[in-house]
């Protein structure tokens, strides 16, 4: 199989990647700096796999780059079986306190750039009668945390998309699937980017929202190095995806992502806010004093 994976300098960009090429298939591993390209091929080439992966530059943001990936892609290999839309990155703060141009930015990346590609993909696959588009969204996509708005409404409008084209391409055998994994073991909240705004409120008690940071920050930070999921078992997930005949419109990658869903379909939804309200940490001290 021909794979394009977007955002593989780290990550579940990386790992998926790497699973990828395990299997046999041809990897077109793409990242907007191909010089931060070396974590992957080391691994790589440790796995014994580096001769089936092809470093790609391509800023997902710029629509010129992204058709010419694709008519390379097309143009060298003569198909395209599976896109995989995982480049994204997390924009923090508080509704009120991101600035409409950072909302915008959030959403160009996390959105509108994934639906590119997807437009660019899927007559290639109509063609051939075959293949899968996987967009990465986030268990944020079905729930949304306090202080990472941008984030869960970019993921919110990948899933609604993801799930009208699951029913608009099927007749052609082209399949979508969304991975919502939740908290994984990693350095990712590390990488969160907060307005100026959010910062200087994060560290002014003052702030009206200073408790809301403080909790909230510390919480994920530790939610993030205790659990066991990791972005190499979400990718090992996701390779299982080609055996199936018909891969699931949903496939929560972490049993955290899996347990917030089942709660969501199960419980009458004025109960499920209302528990998840009051499990938000320290949620005694948010708000006046």
């Amino acid at each position: 199989m021909i794979i394009l994976v977007t955002g593989t300098s780290s990550g579940f960009g990386k790992w998926s990647a790497l699973a990828f090429a395990r299997r046999g298939h041809r990897v077109i591993a793409t990242m907007r700096d191909p010089d931060r390209s070396s974590p992957l091929m080391e691994e790589a080439h440790r796995q014994q796999v580096a001769e089936l992966i092809d470093i790609c530059r391509l800023d997902v943001n710029d629509a010129a780059e992204a058709g010419h990936v694709m008519e390379t892609v097309i143009a060298r290999h003569g198909r395209l079986d599976v896109l995989v839309n995982n480049a994204g990155y997390a924009q923090g703060g508080m509704v009120e306190e991101v600035p409409l141009d950072e909302w915008r930015a959030q959403m160009e990346t996390n959105f509108f750039a994934a639906v590119r590609l997807t437009q660019l993909a899927v007559p290639h696959m109509r063609r051939q009668r075959s293949g899968l588009i996987v967009n990465v969204s986030s268990i944020s996509g079905r729930m949304a945390l306090p202080g990472f708005g941008p984030y869960s409404a970019s993921k919110f409008a990948l899933e609604g998309a993801s799930e009208a084209l699951y029913y608009e391409v099927r007749p052609w055998n082209v399949h979508v699937t969304l991975v919502a994994p939740g908290f994984i073991n990693s350095d990712g909240f590390k990488h969160v980017e907060y307005t100026s705004g959010s910062r200087e409120a994060s560290g002014h008690p003052s702030s009206p929202y200073h408790s809301h940071y403080e909790y909230m920050a510390d919480f994920i930070a530790k939610a993030m190095k205790r659990v066991p999921s990791t972005p190499e078992s979400v990718a090992a997930r996701v390779v299982r995806l080609l055996g199936r005949r018909r891969p699931p419109l949903r496939l929560y990658g972490t049993f955290d992502a899996a347990l917030f869903a089942f709660m969501r379909r199960l419980l009458p939804r004025s109960l499920y806010h209302e528990i998840l309200y009051r499990s938000l940490p320290g949620i005694r001290h948010w708000g006046p004093h």
